[in-house]
């Protein structure tokens, strides 16, 4: 075989090989929304593959084609709660763990920060210590972190079957894809960033099996701002 014919052979495979990601790709993204926007699984193993696999080369493809790469993280996140809900609800709290940023914090939060991470007060000042109170009260073990390296120490130095985390899509989708031996569930922030951040409290609440009424005369507070608890004192 002369150079030529190899360089001819390898050019063939390279462009059948870029058609092939373009097409998975592209057939990821499309089906991806779909699942978003209909909430039912269609071929999940297909979009966790192409997500785990092909996670930073999708999301700039995502982008060249005018969507948001942040639904890589999106498509991510909702696939893997759908596939293990059914499991995940299965297994009694006292073997799940909670996991909640550090950023749902109040501005003011006295809290102090240990090997395990931040140390609850319980002075009702954010949403954290409605959802720890909760989750301890049915049994989860709960821990507020300021990072993934805490995560990997909590993983490393306790037995549970299953995880309930809290974060912005990002690190929901990266640490729930780290975490793919467990039935993990994720609750995505309404608002990210590093203060000042916000979830649906009544969404985390179902996901940790919580009975809540249906009429709404629970409120819960989701913002962790100064301004909100200055609104609840008056």
């Amino acid at each position: 075989m002369s150079i030529y014919d190899f360089y001819q052979i390898l050019g063939q495979l390279v462009f059948i090989v870029g058609l092939f990601l373009l097409v998975l790709l592209s057939t990821t993204l499309i089906l991806g929304r779909m699942q978003i926007k209909e909430n039912r699984l269609i071929f999940p193993k297909l979009l966790l593959f192409t997500v785990d696999v092909f996670y930073g080369l999708f999301k700039k493809f995502s982008e060249q084609v005018g969507v948001d790469g942040k639904i890589v993280d999106q498509i991510g996140v909702e696939v893997r709660n759908k596939v293990n809900e059914k499991l995940f609800s299965k297994i009694k709290p006292k073997d799940k763990i909670l996991v909640l940023p550090h950023c749902l914090r109040h501005a003011e939060c006295q809290a102090n920060l240990e090997t395990s991470g931040i140390v609850c007060k319980n002075c009702n000042k954010c949403v954290i210590g409605v959802l720890k109170n909760k989750g301890e009260e049915m049994g989860y073990k709960v821990y507020i972190i300021p990072g993934s390296q805490f995560l990997k120490k909590i993983v490393e130095q306790n037995k549970f079957k299953a995880i309930l985390g809290v974060a912005c899509y990002q690190d929901l989708n990266l640490c729930m894809m780290n975490l793919s031996n467990y039935p993990v569930q994720g609750v995505p922030l309404l608002r990210d960033g590093c203060v000042n951040t916000k979830v649906d409290s009544r969404a985390v609440l179902e996901k940790m099996g919580a009975i809540l009424p249906n009429n709404s005369e629970i409120k819960l507070d989701s913002s962790c701002s100064s301004e909100t608890h200055r609104k609840k004192s008056l």
